[in-house]
């Protein structure tokens, strides 16, 4: 039995040749947890492809306070 965090190392590469190995034979027999690996590789496919950017009034917010310090800082 293989914990999630286990399938999550395996996903990315992260685990050792001996681990690597067992969870593989493992997936090849172990429909349930095939079923999870394949429900944790669609969820890291999902987030891959999201693109997450601040909202412009976000960044109008930032911007405005880093002029306003780099003027007290600096005052003309």
């Amino acid at each position: 039995t293989f914990t999630p965090e286990e399938l999550i190392q395996y996903m990315y590469h992260e685990t050792s040749t001996k681990k690597t190995t067992a969870i593989k034979a493992a997936l090849e027999n172990d429909w349930e947890l095939r079923e999870a690996y394949e429900n944790l590789a669609t969820t890291q496919k999902q987030l891959d492809e999201v693109k997450l950017s601040p909202r412009e009034e976000v960044i109008k917010k930032i911007t405005d306070l880093a002029e306003k310090t780099i003027s007290l800082l600096h005052p003309h």
